[in-house]
C-alpha cells in the first residue's frame, strides 16, 4: 500500500502560478492508494471558484472527502482524503485553538475508515496551526478520546498531515508517544525533509502509524515538477499491514 501526504498550497506553486493539473500530475506520478491533502480551496474567489479537492480527485479517478477547516460564506479552505478503495467517513471536525492570539486560522481533522481488500484502515489527515500553544492543544486533542483515543479508532491506523512541528517539539512528541513516526520506524537516515520545496530543510510533514503497520519505504520526491508545484514536497510512504490485524 502507498499513502501520499501533501500540502498543496491551494495549488499555487513557487512560481506563483495556480495549476490544479500540476498538483494532480505530481500525485499521479507516484500512484498512491490513499492521498491526504492540506491547504485546498473550494469555491474561493482567489483561486477561480474551483473545487480543488474534487478536481484533483477527478483527475486521479478517486473518491474524495473534504473538510473545511475554515468557511467564509460559500468559500471554504481545508483538507481532504482521496482513495480508490471503498471508504466511509467516521469523523470530520475542528481542532481546538488558542484564545487571544490575533490572526489564527481555524484547524481541523478528517478521519476515514478505508477497506483495503478486507482490511479496515483508519486514516486521519490534519493540518496543525503555527503557534506552539495552539499546536499543543491540537496534538492533545488528536491523541484524546475524540480522535485516536476513540473506541472506534482500533486496528491499523495512520495519521498524516502538515503538523508545522519538527521532531524536537512538544506537539510532535505528544503524538509520537502514541504512534510511531514512519521515518523513525525504518531508521531513515538522513531524515527526509519536505519544506520549503526548493531547498527542503525542515521536517514538518509526517506520517504516524500503529505497531501493526510496517513501513517499507519513505520518499520525499525532489523532481523539478514537485519542487515547483507547491511550497511543500509530497511525502510518500509505502507500508504493509501485519498479518492478523
Amino acid at each position: 500500500m502507498r499513502l501520499l501526504t501533501y500540502n498543496v498550497h491551494r495549488c499555487v506553486g513557487v512560481d506563483r502560478r495556480l495549476d490544479v493539473d500540476r498538483i494532480a500530475a505530481v500525485i499521479s506520478e507516484h500512484e498512491p492508494d490513499i492521498v491526504c491533502l492540506q491547504e485546498l480551496d473550494v469555491g474561493r474567489a482567489r483561486t477561480g471558484g474551483v473545487d480543488q479537492a474534487q478536481a484533483i480527485a477527478d483527475r486521479l479517478s478517486m473518491s474524495v472527502r473534504f473538510h473545511p477547516a475554515m468557511r467564509v460564506e460559500a468559500e471554504e479552505y481545508g483538507d481532504a482524503i482521496l482513495t480508490s478503495w471503498p471508504e466511509r467517513l467516521v469523523k470530520a471536525g475542528p481542532l481546538p485553538t488558542a484564545r487571544g492570539i490575533p490572526g489564527i486560522e481555524p484547524r481541523g481533522a478528517l478521519w476515514l475508515r478505508i477497506d483495503v481488500a478486507g482490511v479496515a484502515l483508519n486514516v486521519l489527515n490534519t493540518h496543525l496551526g503555527l503557534v506552539p500553544r495552539e499546536q499543543r492543544l491540537q496534538a492533545a486533542a488528536l491523541v484524546g478520546r475524540e480522535w485516536l483515543g476513540h473506541p472506534e479508532c482500533a486496528g491499523p491506523t495512520l495519521l498524516a498531515g502538515d503538523f508545522n512541528a519538527t521532531s524536537i517539539t512538544r506537539p510532535y512528541q505528544t503524538i509520537a508517544r502514541r504512534l510511531a513516526d514512519c521515518q523513525r520506524q525504518i531508521g531513515q537516515r538522513p531524515s527526509l525533509k519536505t519544506f520549503p520545496s526548493g531547498f527542503p530543510a525542515i521536517r514538518i510533514d509526517h506520517v504516524f502509524v500503529t505497531p501493526d503497520i510496517r513501513i517499507t519505504r519513505v520518499q520525499a520526491p525532489f523532481s523539478p515538477l514537485s519542487r515547483m508545484a507547491s511550497d511543500h514536497l509530497p511525502l510518500v510512504v509505502d507500508f504493509e499491514v501485519q498479518a492478523g490485524s
